[in-house]
């Protein structure tokens, strides 16, 4: 990225229906960008400490407000109703996110997305129906909606898609064994997808899974 980060905090800010707040790289970052998605009843707020913790000087960051007000933080869809139009209105903001920064100098196959929780859903719902490349996809602590679903609704070059999904043993919200199995569906349906299980709740194994991440993302880039 050429332009200065007071400019590109502007211009990203200024995409309709998504409040976002641009983190530059702290050094050369070649246009490479990670969008964090957050979980329920939380905000881009809650992920300051990302780009820190990930240690990777080279990466810009784009942090996401969910559309829907929830309980004095965001969420992505309607947990508790009928989360179909939720979901579907959610994926056609973060599409046309991706769209828009790609417009503005990030390409797609220079951009990761990251989601926890819901953030997860909507990371692996809109990454993996996205019609181009991106330089990879993390999911943590989430489940696909509609598995079957978006099995046929997976983009033309979903097999070139690198894409690492955790969840934890413990976790009392959502299921391990469930998303396990689906998993297993996307890669029995050709999805390159990693997964990885930790002993924890709902929430990020400290190191243990942040070096992961970070080895992750890193591996989707050529050397910086």
């Amino acid at each position: 990225m050429e332009e200065p980060a007071e400019s590109l905090k502007t211009k990203f800010s200024s995409y309709p229906g998504l409040v976002t707040d641009f983190v530059p790289a702290r050094q050369s970052d070649g246009g490479r960008l990670l969008v964090a998605l957050h979980g329920l009843g939380d905000s881009m707020e809650g992920y300051r400490w990302l780009p820190p913790a990930l240690e990777l000087p080279w990466m810009n960051y784009l942090l996401v407000n969910a559309p829907d007000d929830y309980y004095g933080g965001y969420s992505w869809y309607d947990l508790y109703g009928d989360p179909d139009a939720g979901i579907r209105r959610s994926r056609k903001l973060l599409t046309g996110l991706l769209d828009f920064l790609a417009e503005s100098g990030c390409p797609s196959e220079q951009t990761v997305l990251f989601g926890f929780s819901q953030g997860c859903l909507m990371t692996l719902d809109a990454g993996l129906r996205h019609p181009r490349r991106l330089a990879g996809l993390v999911g943590i602590s989430g489940y696909v909606h509609r598995v079957t679903e978006l099995i046929d609704e997976l983009s033309p070059v979903f097999r070139e898609q690198k894409v690492l999904v955790t969840h934890g043993t413990s976790d009392p919200l959502i299921d391990c064994a469930m998303v396990r199995r689906q998993m297993e569906s996307l890669r029995s349906a050709g999805v390159n997808l990693v997964w990885r299980e930790f002993n924890k709740a709902h929430t990020i194994a400290g190191e243990a899974e942040l070096g992961l991440i970070r080895e992750f993302v890193a591996g989707c880039f050529e050397p910086a």
